[in-house]
């Protein structure tokens, strides 16, 4: 699968605090632990987990072990609510997700009115930080860059295709799609196909049929990696040769397994691989050594845990407002991700 680097990434992050008379600092981990995009909450666990593994190691932070809750939204809005609600009431503080934009925005509300620091290693709406919410911070970057990436691509090596553009209807999908849609027609190109479909559905030969009806050569997906690859299975079941080009929402092994060898030939954007950075190098084969390859946001949500430590460490506190100012200092954090 060839990828289209982004040249940016939004590197922040926030954390946390406990009182006094607790014995270990509270994390939480959010992200869809069950359900279709389960093998992205298995990344931000797994990145996590591990961090926490290492930090306890090392002794903690500010001489404090963690303890680490897991929070499974299922990819659902109401859930995510839920979930934050839970952590506020045991007493969690820190908080790494959620993976759905769609999820964290709802769930932001319930962190910021409860002095809960988040950090969202994947979440790309701009609504995310774009609302200037005191306590939210994430460590990927934004849907307007990959659009903008994609229109770019679109109103050059791609000037002479005919672009057709799905997307999922949530506010990722839809963001990301409309980013790109609306930086291409300001370039002077429209697209052939403008559609939305329904997450969680298997038969999406309507669409299909559609993209092949408007002669489209490529296809804007903007979505997961799910509903990515069947449409990319099902484009292939009726003959076609449109190549899909999509983003950080397929960025799971799953995509090639749904999609089957049709998916040879996908354009992805995404951020520097992050397994490839230096940086990574020994906490990379610590993942490895365990059998497990740190794909996808799995690093992004490590880098968010080494943030929120030397934060924590840079404030000499885990009050979250005094850590949220060390956040928004311009304060350069070492990370896994450089």
């Amino acid at each position: 699968m060839k990828k289209y680097w982004l040249t940016g990434l939004v590197l922040a992050a926030g954390l946390g605090m406990a009182s006094a008379a607790d014995a270990q600092i509270k994390f939480g981990v959010a992200g869809p632990i069950t359900g279709p995009n389960a093998s992205f909450g298995a990344q931000l666990t797994n990145g996590v987990g591990q961090a926490v593994e290492d930090f306890n190691k090392a002794g903690g932070i500010l001489g404090q072990k963690i303890e680490l809750e897991q929070g499974d939204d299922v990819s659902d809005p109401k859930q995510g609510v839920s979930v934050a609600n839970k952590f506020v009431g045991d007493g969690v503080h820190f908080v790494v997700g959620h993976f759905n934009s769609g999820v964290t925005i709802p769930a932001s509300e319930v962190y910021a009115d409860n002095d809960v620091l988040f950090v969202t290693p994947s979440a790309t709406n701009p609504k995310v930080t774009d609302r200037k919410l005191w306590d939210a911070f994430r460590t990927c970057g934004r849907d307007d860059q990959q659009g903008k990436l994609w229109a770019d691509l679109a109103l050059g090596d791609l000037k002479d295709k005919k672009i057709a553009i799905v997307h999922d209807k949530t506010p990722y999908g839809q963001g990301l799609a409309d980013a790109a849609r609306g930086f291409m027609n300001a370039g002077g190109k429209k697209e052939v196909l403008y559609e939305g479909v329904n997450v969680g559905e298997k038969d999406y030969s309507a669409i299909v049929s559609k993209i092949k009806a408007a002669g489209a050569d490529y296809l804007m997906w903007g979505g997961l990696h799910t509903e990515g690859g069947l449409i990319v299975r099902q484009m292939r079941d009726q003959g076609m040769k449109t190549i899909m080009i999509s983003g950080d929402g397929i960025t799971d092994n799953e995509f090639a397994s749904i999609g089957g060898p049709g998916v040879e030939g996908t354009l992805m954007s995404f951020g520097p691989e992050p397994r490839d950075n230096p940086a990574a190098k020994d906490v990379v084969a610590e993942f490895k050594a365990k059998g497990y390859d740190p794909e996808g946001y799995t690093l992004y949500s490590y880098a968010a845990m080494q943030i929120i430590k030397q934060a924590i460490e840079k404030a000499n506190s885990t009050d979250p407002h005094k850590v949220a100012d060390v956040m928004h200092s311009g304060m350069a954090f070492k990370t896994v991700l450089g």
